[in-house]
């Protein structure tokens, strides 16, 4: 079974916003209440990747991978969120439940550190759930290290903390 991966089109953001909704459920369907996960729903969160995509594509970069043709991840990049200039920001990798374990996430990271150093970017940075283990683990192994910043956001009626990763390209 072959992995390929590609910058995605237009054509790609409704099933990349169902397979987004998919990957939401999988990975915190353990810490967060199924009213939190019901909304959006698949069609939302597809229509959600068309608006933000038309206002954004000019400085981000969607990638999606591809196994033998059928989509099972993504990944989202753009510039940092905080400003700074030498900074990218790592905004998603989502992959189809049945694809964890599978290199698929480890080849998207690597693609979009190297799509950050590209661009000129010499750090890289990314939000993560604080209650998401499995993920802090990803992105350890990655060579990504907690900082000090946190947030919080809801997700649906649910309060959830987030912290910033970062590494140096």
């Amino acid at each position: 079974m072959t992995l390929t991966l590609r910058p995605a089109t237009v054509d790609d953001l409704m099933p990349v916003g169902a397979l987004h909704q998919r990957s939401r459920v999988a990975a915190y369907s353990s810490f967060l209440p199924a009213e939190a996960l019901a909304d959006p729903t698949p069609e939302a969160m597809g229509r959600y990747w068309v608006e933000r995509w038309s206002w954004e594509r000019d400085d981000h970069r969607m990638t999606v991978a591809e196994r033998d043709g059928r989509l099972v991840g993504f990944s989202y990049l753009g510039p940092d969120d905080a400003g700074d200039p030498a900074t990218g920001l790592l905004n998603a990798i989502h992959l189809e439940p049945d694809e964890r374990g599978r290199g698929t996430g480890r080849a998207l990271m690597v693609d979009a550190l190297d799509a950050m150093r590209a661009r000129g970017w010499s750090r890289a940075v990314l939000w993560v759930l604080a209650q998401n283990g499995p993920a802090r683990a990803f992105y350890e192994r990655g060579g990504w290290t907690p900082t000090d910043a946190r947030r919080d956001e809801h997700i649906g009626p649910a309060l959830v903390s987030q912290l910033r990763y970062a590494r140096p390209l």
